[in-house]
């Protein structure tokens, strides 16, 4: 089932004498259960497309489909709620509000949306052992670490049960550690179904997905997908192939 269209997204920033053209017609589909990670240069447009798909930006032309909403017909005020109804954010800084505890975090797209608490509470009893989280629920973002802020955000963008969790560059602040605990996580998360589109640089978040897109010059220029047997190791060798194949492409 198709859950995700991104037909001929196109953006352009203009400026008094300057047009930038960031997107040249992204053409991909995203299937219910698929764990899709992006990767790309910097400035290849990968955070502009994830704007786009995340309804914090406008594509220029072109049609994007959730769940069979066309994402860019949708009236101002209804944008918030569809958001939080479909979709879940992990960012790299962890946007969490220092004056909320975490579990107020973690509750707050679901006050804003004006769901019961006896809800709220059975659905953060589901996945606080999932994400190891039960010791750190009354204390604040400011007391608790980096991996453990992202273990929250998680928590907080997947209480929603959404469509679609996005993530951007969800280990560029963290160690190694962490961020190996972080992309286990993820693992965790989408082999229980969660669909997940997720921008990166490194090869080893991107080894998680089962499939990887490249963008490069505000295009889709190649995928490669995890094959049914492939270790990840395995895999990560052949995303980084990829990664040099393209960077030699672009010298010639």
């Amino acid at each position: 089932m198709t859950i995700l269209e991104c037909k001929n997204i196109k953006k352009l920033y203009k400026t008094k004498n300057v047009t930038t053209e960031a997107l040249k017609g992204v053409n991909f589909s995203v299937e219910k259960g698929e764990f899709i990670s992006i990767m790309g240069e910097s400035g290849a447009g990968k955070t502009t497309l994830l704007n786009i798909i995340a309804t914090l930006d406008k594509a220029t032309s072109g049609t994007l489909m959730l769940n069979g909403n066309d994402i860019g017909t949708l009236k101002t005020s209804d944008i918030s709620i569809f958001r939080r109804k479909e979709l879940g954010f992990v960012f790299q800084d962890f946007n969490l509000l220092d004056q909320f505890n975490n579990r107020d975090n973690i509750f707050l797209p679901l006050v804003l949306s004006e769901e019961k608490e006896s809800l709220m509470q059975e659905r953060l009893a589901k996945m606080q052992g999932i994400l190891g989280i039960e010791e750190l629920l009354e204390k604040y973002p400011y007391e608790v670490s980096g991996g453990q802020k992202q273990r929250i955000a998680i928590a907080r963008a997947i209480i929603t049960n959404p469509s679609l969790l996005l993530a951007d560059e969800p280990t560029g602040a963290l160690d190694s550690a962490s961020s190996e605990m972080i992309l286990q996580l993820f693992h965790k998360i989408h082999a229980e179904g969660q669909t997940i589109l997720m921008v990166t640089h490194s090869l080893r978040a991107a080894s998680y997905a089962d499939r990887v897109l490249f963008i490069k010059d505000g295009v889709v220029f190649h995928e490669i997908y995890r094959g049914n047997e492939e270790g990840q190791r395995d895999f990560m060798e052949r995303i980084s192939e990829a990664q040099l194949v393209l960077g030699r492409r672009k010298e010639v």
